[in-house]
């Protein structure tokens, strides 16, 4: 078990999620329920995993969750993609979501072998 609230990937999670947020908020309002809501809740997704991994007294299940985290950049990068297609973000706020996201998901995949080495 580890304190989930000093890692630099759980802290630039939190970052992204309250970009996302800010960013999402201009969605048209019959979006609420869709791409917002699902958006949302992969970017959640990604700090809430590796804060439950981290609970967890096993390297095997935390990197189980930190693989969870990993598959949630995957489905941000495409409900981004599909959001600034729809004209629901400006290019320039679609860029540095992608990048903060891009920086998260290389942390997670650094980590997870990271943990798999010492094993």
């Amino acid at each position: 078990m580890q304190d989930f609230k000093k890692l630099l990937v759980w802290q630039k999670s939190i970052q992204l999620v309250i970009n996302t947020y800010k960013a999402t908020s201009t969605f048209p309002s019959e979006e609420r329920f869709g791409l917002t809501n699902q958006i949302r809740r992969a970017v959640i997704s990604i700090s809430n995993n590796i804060a439950e991994g981290c609970g967890r007294f096993s390297q095997k299940d935390l990197v189980h969750f930190l693989q969870v985290s990993l598959g949630s950049t995957n489905e941000i990068e495409n409900c981004l993609i599909i959001s600034q297609a729809l004209d629901f973000m400006a290019e320039e706020v679609f860029n540095n979501l992608n990048s903060q996201n891009t920086e998260v998901r290389k942390m997670l995949i650094s980590l997870i072998e990271k943990i798999r080495k010492e094993k």
